[in-house]
C-alpha cells in the first residue's frame, strides 16, 4: 500500500521545501564550478552542483529519482574526497559533512515519496548510521591531527649541554648569550607539572593600544624581576611574590610598531677593587626605546645611570641622518656583551626607498661612548660618519636579536632585507650581498668575520626575524663542532659552523621560478635549501590543498588560487595577483627557536599564513591609500610599484588552505630528523568571522612568541591564538598541562629558581593575542604548591 505520510499535505511540503533548498545550494556550486573549470580546476563542483539542482528539482516533483540522484551524487563525493584527500581529517570535514547532512535529511524524507513501499527501517537505519558518523566526526575534531611522531628519528643516548649553566638566572632574552632559550632547572617536570598553579600576577597598567603588542620576555637577577611593557615602561618585581619594588616610565612614543621584546642586564666589573672609582650603578638595567633611544638604568633603585651618555641616555638618531617619525626606532632588547651594548634598529620597512641605515654600532657600557660602528654600505666609517654626512641608507638592518660566542669574539647578526621589500631593482651591491644573512662581527672592533646569506635578492620579506641558536652539535667523528642554528620565515633550518659560517647540515642552490616578476627587475636564478635538515611548514600548495569551513568557500578559495601565480615559495610578486608561502609573517618569526641542551632537541613553531602580493603600478599606487606596517598597501616610494599585500582568506575569515595553520615541532640535532610535530593551540578564543567559538578545537593556529625548554623534560608555549600557556612532553609532543591566562599571549616564557624559597617559577607576559580585540596587562607567575 502507499505510505499514507505520502498523502499528507506536510509531506508534500517537506519534499518541495527540501527541493528547493537542494537547488539553491546547487546553484552556486554549478557557477563557481563552470568558472573553477574555466580556469583548469576540478569538474567536481560543476557536475556536483548540476547533480543536487536537478535532484532538487525532482524532489520538488515528489518523485523518487531524486532521491536516488542525491544518494549518487553523495556516494560519488566521497569517492572523490577519498581520492583527493586521503584518510586525512580535515582535508575531508569540507568535503563530506555539509553532503552528509543533506543525506540524512534525504533518507528521513525518503518515505513520504508517493508510491513509497520501502517503508521508514531501511532509509532511517542510513540516516542514523550517517548521524552517528557525524556524532563521531564532531567529537574526532576535539583529538590532534596532522601528529607526527618519530621515535626512530631520536637519538638513542643524551648529549651533554654544550655550555653547562652554573646560575639559574635569566639574564639575557634567550637566557644566555647562546639563545637557546633552556634552563638547567627541572624542579617542574614531567610528573609534577600538572601541579602548577598561579603564584603571582602583577598588572603594569599599560594595556597594549592598537598598534602596540606585549611580546615581552622579562629577565630575572637574583631575587628581582625585570619586566618592560609595549611603550617601554620598566618594573622591577620581586621573583618570590611579584610585589614592585620599582617603575621606570622613559615616556617613549612612537606613531606605529610600539613594543618591546626585553631589556637587558650589564655588570660592570669591580672598578674599585682594581684601584678605580666604583660606578655609580653597580647593576644595569639596558633598554632601548621605540623613540630611538638607549637608556641605562640602576637595577636596584629604577633611577637613570647619571654616569651614562646624557642624564643616563644616549640619543640612537646620532649618525643616521634624516629621520621621520616611526621610521627607525628598536623593538628587540640590546645586546650586552662584555664592556660593550650592542644596538640594530627597526625601520619601517616597504614604504620608500633611502630608509634610515641598517647600520649596527656598539657603545661603551659604563659611558655610552661610541666604540665601533659596522655601515655594511661603507666599510671605512668605523664610528660616526663623517660631519654632514650618515650612516649608508637603505642597507639591510637587525631589527631582531643577535646572539655571540664569547671565547670566539664573534657576534652574530640576522640581517632583514633592504627597503623596499618587494621591489629590488635599485638596490646596491651592499644591500645585495647582505639581505637576509647570518653575519659574524669580531666583538671588540665591529669587524666582519664572515656572512652566509639565506636569500639572494629577497623580494618576498623573507628576512632573517630569528635569534641564532648556538650549540655545538656531533661531527660524526666522534667530537663536537660549534654550531649555529638559524630559522627563517621560509621554514628552512640552516645549521652553520659558526667559526667560518660553511654549513654543517648540507645546503644546496636549486633553480627557482624566472617569469612573472616586474619587467624592470630581475630574479636570483637560484636560491639556497638547506637539504640537510627538516624544513617546517613549507610544503608547496596545490588547488586540492584549499580548504573552507563549507564547500562554498572551499570553492571560493579552490578559484582564488587557480587565479594567483604560484609556483612556490619563491613566485615572483609582480603586476598580476601571486600567492606567497610561506607568508612574510613566516615559517618561523622573531619568537625564534629553543633548544634542550641536555638532549640535542630543538624546538621550533611555526606559522602557516600565506599572503597575495601584487604590484600596482605607481599612478594607481599614488591614489590607493596611506602605507601600512604589513598587510595592505607598502607604498614603496620611490620605485615604479606599491606593493598590496593581505592574507588568503576565505569570506569568512578563515585561511584559504586546510589545516594546521600552526605547528610545534622538534628536531633531533644529532640525527638531523624530525622527531614530532604537533598543531599549536585550539578555536576556542577565535573562529570564523572572527567570532569566538569556545571549543578547545585543536586545529592549530598561528603562533607568536618562542618556546622555552627545561632539564625538566618540559616544553613551555604561550604563543598561541587560545589563552594558554602549555607545558608539552619534550620527548613526544604531547600536552601535559594548560594554564589558562586571562588573555592571550605572544611573549616567549622564562622561567627560573627563586633565591628565597628555592622554587621554580615559569613566568609569562600576556598582553593580548595577535588579531584578538581581548587585551591585558598581566605578568603571570606559575609555580607549584609550597610544601606544607
Amino acid at each position: 500500500m502507499p505510505n499514507q505520510d505520502s498523502n499528507s499535505s506536510g509531506g508534500i511540503w517537506l519534499l518541495v521545501l527540501f527541493g528547493l533548498v537542494l537547488m539553491i545550494i546547487g546553484l552556486p556550486l554549478l557557477y563557481g564550478g563552470v568558472q573553477l573549470i574555466g580556469l583548469g580546476g576540478s569538474w567536481y563542483y560543476a557536475l556536483a552542483g548540476a547533480g543536487i539542482i536537478i535532484s532538487g528539482f525532482l524532489f520538488a516533483l515528489r518523485r523518487r529519482a531524486g532521491f536516488w540522484l542525491y544518494i549518487l551524487v553523495f556516494l560519488a563525493t566521497i569517492a572523490w574526497a577519498l581520492w583527493e584527500a586521503g584518510l586525512n581529517f580535515w582535508p575531508l570535514v569540507p568535503r563530506l559533512v555539509a553532503p552528509a547532512v543533506l543525506a540524512v535529511i534525504a533518507l528521513l524524507l525518503a518515505p513520504l515519496f508517493p508510491s513509497s513501499s520501502s517503508g521508514k527501517r531501511g532509509p532511517f537505519t542510513l540516516a542514523g548510521i550517517l548521524v552517528l558518523g557525524l556524532v563521531a566526526t564532531a567529537a574526532y575534531a576535539f583529538q590532534p591531527h596532522g601528529v607526527i611522531r618519530d621515535t626512530v628519528a631520536a637519538s638513542q643516548a643524551p648529549v651533554p649541554a654544550a655550555a653547562t649553566a652554573s646560575s639559574t638566572d635569566w639574564r639575557h632574552y634567550g637566557r644566555t648569550p647562546a639563545g637557546t632559550r633552556y634552563a638547567p632547572i627541572g624542579q617542574i617536570n614531567k610528573d609534577n607539572v600538572k601541579d602548577l598553579k598561579v603564584a603571582w600576577t602583577f598588572r603594569t597598567g599599560d594595556v597594549p593600544a592598537k598598534g602596540a603588542e606585549d611580546q615581552n620576555t622579562p629577565l630575572q637577577i637574583g631575587d628581582t624581576v625585570y619586566t618592560c611593557s609595549s611603550t617601554n615602561i620598566v618594573n622591577a618585581l620581586n621573583a618570590e611574590t611579584g610585589e614592585p619594588r620599582w617603575k621606570f616610565d622613559p615616556k617613549a612614543s612612537a606613531p606605529l610598531w610600539q613594543r618591546c621584546r626585553g631589556v637587558s642586564y650589564y655588570q660592570p666589573a669591580a672598578d674599585a677593587a682594581a684601584g678605580g672609582t666604583p660606578a655609580a650603578c653597580t647593576g644595569r638595567i639596558v633598554m632601548t626605546t621605540i623613540d630611538a633611544r638607549l637608556i641605562e638604568i640602576d637595577a636596584r633603585t629604577g633611577q637613570p645611570c647619571a654616569d651614562f651618555g646624557q642624564g643616563g641616555i644616549v640619543d640612537l638618531k646620532q649618525g643616521m641622518g634624516e629621520v621621520k617619525a616611526g621610521f627607525y626606532f628598536q623593538t628587540s632588547a640590546p645586546t650586552v656583551m662584555r664592556d660593550l651594548i650592542m644596538v640594530g634598529g627597526w625601520v619601517w620597512d616597504n614604504v620608500e626607498t633611502g630608509e634610515p641605515s641598517g647600520a649596527i654600532r656598539a657603545f661603551n657600557a659604563r659611558t655610552g661612548e661610541l666604540v665601533w660602528a659596522w655601515d655594511l654600505g661603507n666599510p671605512a666609517i668605523t664610528k660616526l660618519p663623517p660631519e654632514g654626512q650618515s650612516y649608508t641608507r637603505g642597507t639591510p638592518n637587525v631589527w631582531s636579536t643577535p646572539s655571540y660566542d664569547d671565547a670566539l669574539g664573534l657576534v652574530y647578526l640576522p640581517t632583514g632585507n633592504a627597503t623596499p621589500d618587494f621591489f629590488g631593482a635599485e638596490r646596491s651591491k651592499a644591500a645585495e650581498d647582505y639581505t637576509a644573512s647570518v653575519v659574524a662581527l669580531d666583538i671588540a672592533t665591529g669587524r666582519e668575520r664572515w656572512k652566509f646569506q639565506t636569500v639572494h635578492h629577497d623580494l618576498w620579506d623573507y628576512d632573517l626575524p630569528s635569534q641564532p641558536a648556538l650549540y655545538d652539535v656531533p661531527d660524526g667523528k666522534g667530537g663536537k663542532v660549534p654550531a649555529l642554528i638559524q630559522v627563517t620565515k621560509r621554514g628552512q633550518i640552516f645549521m652553520l659552523d659558526r667559526r667560518d659560517g660553511k654549513p654543517i647540515a648540507e645546503v644546496q642552490e636549486k633553480p627557482v621560478p624566472q617569469d612573472g616578476g616586474a619587467k624592470e627587475d630581475f630574479l636570483s636564478p637560484t636560491q639556497p635549501y638547506s637539504v640537510g635538515m627538516p624544513s617546517i611548514g613549507d610544503q608547496p600548495f596545490t588547488e586540492a590543498s584549499m580548504w573552507g569551513a563549507t564547500p562554498f568557500d572551499q570553492l571560493y578559495c579552490r578559484i582564488g588560487f587557480k587565479r594567483l601565480r604560484y609556483e612556490g615559495e619563491f613566485t615572483p610578486p609582480g603586476p598580476t595577483r601571486s600567492l606567497q608561502f610561506p607568508g612574510y609573517y613566516g615559517g618561523m618569526n622573531w619568537g625564534s627557536a629553543s633548544i634542550d641542551e641536555a638532549n640535542g632537541t630543538l624546538i621550533v613553531n611555526d606559522i602557516r599564513m600565506p599572503q597575495f602580493v601584487e604590484l600596482l603600478p605607481r599612478a594607481v599606487a599614488d591614489n590607493y591609500g596611506p602605507s601600512a606596517a604589513h598587510d595592505g598597501l607598502g607604498t614603496q616610494l620611490g620605485t615604479p610599484y606599491g606593493a598590496l599585500k593581505n592574507g588568503f582568506m576565505s569570506p569568512l575569515g578563515v585561511p584559504c588552505h586546510q589545516p594546521p595553520y600552526g605547528t610545534i615541532s622538534a628536531i633531533d640535532l644529532n640525527t638531523r630528523k624530525l622527531v614530532w610535530q604537533v598543531p599549536a593551540g585550539t578555536l576556542q578564543d577565535t573562529g570564523p568571522l572572527g567570532m569566538k567559538t569556545g571549543l578547545q578545537i585543536p586545529i592549530g593556529m598561528p603562533s607568536l612568541g618562542g618556546p622555552v625548554t627545561t632539564a625538566g623534560g618540559l616544553v613551555f608555549y604561550a604563543g598561541t591564538q587560545d589563552y594558554y600557556l602549555r607545558a608539552i612532553d619534550i620527548a613526544t609532543g604531547e600536552e601535559l598541562w594548560k594554564g589558562r591566562l586571562p588573555v592571550g599571549a605572544q611573549a616567549t616564557p622564562m622561567t627560573y629558581t627563586s633565591p628565597e624559597s628555592g622554587r621554580q617559577f615559569v613566568v609569562v607576559s600576556a598582553g593580548g593575542a595577535r588579531q584578538s580585540p581581548d587585551r591585558g596587562d598581566y605578568v603571570i607567575a606559575y609555580a607549584l604548591p609550597k610544601a606544607p
